[in-house]
Formats: C-alpha cells, structure tokens, sequence
C-alpha cells in the first residue's frame, strides 16, 4: 500500500480523497495556487506545496510543478480527482515513466477513450451498442452529408476532442449543414486545439444514464449500477440520482453488462464511468467513457455503501476489485450547490461567503470546501458544495432533499440553491418523466 498520495486537485474532492486516505492510514500532500492558499485542502493536508500562481495552465495543470511537488515530498502516488489533468494521457505516462503512481487509468486507456471517435469504434468492436453515424472523423462537408441522408435527418456533428457542450452543432436538414459544420470546426479548433468532426444520429427524446464501473489490474471488472444525469443546462450537469425511474431490472441488467464489456475491451483499471443515451424506447447508445472518478460519485457511494475512492486506491495498488455487480436497493440524490446566479443565466458569483450553515440529519451528506469567511476565487469551476441524500424511495428523496435545501443557508453570493428548490417541487420533475431537454422549457425568473 502506499505511505504518502499527492492529490493534484483542490476544492471538495481533494478534502474526499484526503479523508479516505487518512482512514487508509495514507499521508497526504496538497497542492495549491496562491489563490487557494486558504482553502481547507491545504489546511486539512499532512502537507502543503504551492504549485503557482491563480491561472490553473500555471498551477494545477502545471506538470513538471505538480511533479516536483512529489518529488520534494517523496510522495509515492497521485491521484488527480476529475477535471485538470484527471484524464491527460501524457501526465499518466510521465508518473508511470517517473516511477510514481497515477491513481487512475494508464495512458494507453486514456487514449482509447478520450478521442470520442477511437472510443466509439472501440466499443463497437466489443458489441456495446453505439449511435449510427460515421466510423470516423469526417473528411468533408459533402462526407458529412451524403452519411446524414443514408441515416436520416436530424443528425449531431460534435468535436473529436470536445466536451461540455463545445464544438457540437445538430442538424436538422441539409440547408443547415455547411453552417453549423464551420461553426462546430471554428470552435473546437479554438477551444480544444483539434477541429475533428465526427457525426452521429441524433438520439430524440434523450435520457443520460451513465454507470459506474471498477476494474482491477487482473481484469476483472464489477459496475456499481447506473446514476441518471439528465437534469443538465447546456450539457452541464446539475442534478444526479440513482436508481434511474426509466431504468428497469432488465434494462440495468443489459446497461451493466454492456459497461462491463467495454471496459474489459480496453483492460480498463480504476474507477470509470461508461455514459449511455436512453431513447424514448427504451434504447441505449454508448456516448462516452469517463477514465477517472465523477463528480457524482458519492450517490452511488451511499447505495451500495462502496467507498469508491478507496476502491481507486486499492487498486492502484495491484488489490483485486472487493465487490460485484450491484443493483440499488435505496435512493440518492445529488445537487450540485455553484456560485452562480440562476435567475441570470447561471452568472458565476465569485466573492466572499459572509455567513452560512450547512444541512444535516439522517440521509444527509454534504462535500464541500467552503466556510464562513472564504473568498471564492473566479478562476476555476464555480461548484462550491454538493448535497446528497439518500433514502428509501425516491419520493422520499425529494422530500428530505427539500428540507436539507431549504436548511442550506449561505450569504455574500448568488448560488443555485433557489433553482434546485424550485425544480424539487416540479410537477414533471417528480414524476420522473423528463428528457435532456428538460431545462430549455424551465421558468427561471421567478427565483
């Protein structure tokens, strides 16, 4: 087991990470940019490095400082967290070439499934079902419109590379195409530094449902069941719950297996997350793989009473996967808390929180990194805490998510707290019948 872990992130999954490794009996060492210098990462670590200033390309991107960290540390592995440099490829290969441990896939599975058309041919390959569309990345305009007229119209043209929404345009008719194929190209290219297109049927009536999956350094792989994360704006998430409502026994039992399969395709070791389009009949379309922990994880954590970050360890260690195949036998529930104003446009609301108060009682988990008196800086994601409850039912869920909300006090900036109560009361929303696009429609001047 290791003695000392490098956690190469900040904010709440840092203080995650470092929580189960001090359980673990683990030493932590925290990086940080001198705006985080304050931070409850770098307060609650056995030790501290400043890695560089506020901008994350000179911080928490900043390979050889986060290298050099560990080494002055003689920390023996990193975990990344998600997002920065969780699933860069050559920072994988770098700690593996330095003889330090990266906490996550290697950077043969990160390539696999990083470039979006490579993962779908991939997963192909291992009879996971994917959305028809092209093999590869498009050559040409008139390539991409003779593929859209063979599988009809509307169709999506997204980037090879992208992510968040990025360098993605749908197509509803071939007037369109040669408009919307410069726009996607101009702003991948911009965003990612790679303007490959790739195209796909667009999947109508949309459900995303991702499921967790864990695979060890023998092979083997287990999945955790599934966490449907369709309650998003402009393809960010906000709300995450497991079980599904649309997913069924059998339909879990076909996602799982699917998973499963296509991790085994790509030997796949950690944690991971295989992302499913459900269509309005019950299909499902591979749309991705995630190669680190999610965002979302803890819901699935008190499911299953798994510790996911401590199953990452463990197997990064070269200890076998400890569980099997799960199905849920209670309810969770995550909402994301951000520093953003709902009621315009979800504007991030940097600043500093004056005053506040956390929820609790039974069935309530909050992960978070702020307090009274922190100054929330501008310059990363605007994700300041998320509130997790779990229950017996969903219908319970949503009732003791209301209260822990409504509990959720928090002064000096704007946060999402009014939206999530709102949408809590949601006629649609609590029957479980709603789409991707659910939000496009959603009243948010009232908040």
């Amino acid at each position: 087991m290791f003695t000392k872990i490098l956690i190469a992130n900040r904010g709440e999954i840092a203080l995650r990470i470092m929580r189960t490794c001090r359980e673990m009996g683990i030493k932590t060492v925290a990086v940080y940019s001198t705006a985080d210098k304050d931070s409850l990462h770098v307060r609650f670590a056995d030790e501290a490095v400043c890695i560089g200033p506020p901008q994350s390309i000179k911080s928490y991107l900043n390979i050889p400082n986060i290298l050099s960290a560990a080494e002055i540390t003689n920390a023996d592995a990193i975990h990344p967290g998600y997002g920065f440099l969780s699933e860069n490829a050559e920072f994988s290969k770098i700690c593996e070439d330095y003889g330090i441990k990266f906490i996550g896939a290697t950077a043969e599975q990160i390539n696999k499934m990083g470039d979006k058309a490579t993962a779908k041919d991939t997963m192909k390959k291992a009879g996971v079902p994917v959305i028809p569309g092209s093999e590869g990345l498009l050559s040409s305009v008139e390539e991409g419109k003779g593929l859209a007229k063979e599988i009809g119209y509307p169709v999506i043209i997204k980037a090879t590379a992208g992510g968040g929404g990025r360098g993605m345009r749908i197509i509803k008719e071939e007037s369109e195409f040669q408009k919307m194929w410069d726009d996607a190209k101009m702003e991948s290219g911009a965003a990612f530094g790679n303007d490959g297109l790739y195209l796909e049927k667009f999947v109508e009536e949309p459900r995303h449902i991702e499921i967790q999956i864990v695979g060890d350094q023998e092979g083997r792989v287990c999945h955790l069941s599934e966490r449907d994360c369709s309650i998003q704006r402009r393809h960010q998430k906000l709300v995450e719950e497991t079980p599904s409502p649309i997913v069924t026994d059998d339909l879990r039992k076909r996602m799982g297996e699917a998973a499963i399969a296509g991790a085994q395709a790509i030997k796949y070791e950690g944690a991971g997350t295989v992302e499913f389009l459900v269509d309005k009949n019950g299909d499902f379309y591979f749309m991705e793989m995630n190669t680190r922990i999610q965002v979302e994880h803890p819901i699935t954590e008190e499911v299953t009473s798994f510790d996911l970050i401590k199953e990452q360890i463990k197997v990064a260690a070269g200890i076998p996967i400890s569980g099997n195949s799960y199905f849920p036998k209670k309810y969770s529930m995550e909402c994301r808390i951000n520093a953003e104003d709902p009621k315009n446009g979800f504007r991030p609301s940097p600043g500093t929180i004056t005053s506040m108060h956390f929820p609790g009682g039974h069935g309530v988990r909050i992960d978070s990194h702020v307090y009274a008196g922190y100054t929330i800086p501008p310059h990363y994601d605007s994700m300041i805490a998320k509130v997790i409850v779990t229950a017996q039912s969903r219908e319970e869920v949503i009732v003791r998510m209301k209260r822990a909300l409504d509990e959720f006090y928090i002064e000096g900036i704007k946060t999402t707290i009014p939206f999530h109560l709102k949408l809590m009361d949601d006629e649609t929303f609590r029957s479980g019948h709603f789409t991707t696009k659910f939000l496009e429609s959603f009243d948010f001047s009232d908040l």
